[in-house]
């Protein structure tokens, strides 16, 4: 049998693709926001119009120019490269966006419930003041009450100075005088 290399055993010290193009996910995911961003606005179209334009003229009227004749493949190509790079470019943005929302749903979800147990908590509360107030005495209950005891107060009043009055009318008597008032 031949002696070669162990394919149960990794290999040690050999260099991999993979372990070569190490990029990191985060830079990578900004730079193809960067180019999403880039590709979706007015003055990308205005310059891409403008580039298409003066490539199909020069390659139409100048004759010594003519690097690209009439079908204009190598035009299609650049089309079909850009297209081929700007696609992948902006699924990756897109899926950055949809990691965000996700994450912003789900801390919208949170903040929610904890909106929700703190208005549960504030109507039981609220509902344990509104018992508590039905027991008190209003304000209402009170001044009926100051009032009705006022009221008395005053009949109160007049049945003793009645009495004085017939206190003294009564000694007066009793002294053999006559009575006063």
């Amino acid at each position: 049998m031949a002696e070669g290399p162990r394919l149960d055993v990794p290999r040690s010290g050999a260099r991999r693709f993979g372990s070569f193009l190490r990029l990191n996910p985060d830079a990578v995911g900004q730079f193809a926001e960067g180019i999403a961003r880039f590709l979706g606005t007015g003055r990308f179209l205005a310059v891409q119009t403008i580039v298409v334009a003066i490539w199909i003229a020069l390659n139409v009227f100048a004759v010594r120019l003519r690097w690209d004749p009439y079908p204009f493949i190598l035009l299609n190509l650049a089309f079909s490269t850009q297209a081929a790079y700007a696609a992948p470019l902006i699924l990756l943005a897109q899926n950055r966006q949809a990691d965000r929302d996700r994450v912003q749903a789900e801390e919208d979800r949170a903040r929610a419930a904890s909106t929700r147990a703190d208005t549960e908590y504030l109507a039981r509360e609220l509902a344990a003041v509104r018992v508590a107030v039905g027991e008190l005495a209003t304000r209402d209950f009170i001044r009926g009450e100051l009032n009705r005891l006022a009221s008395d107060d005053g009949e109160d009043a007049e049945k003793r100075e009645r009495k004085r009055r017939k206190r003294e009318r009564e000694e007066a008597e009793a002294r053999g005088g006559a009575a006063p008032g």
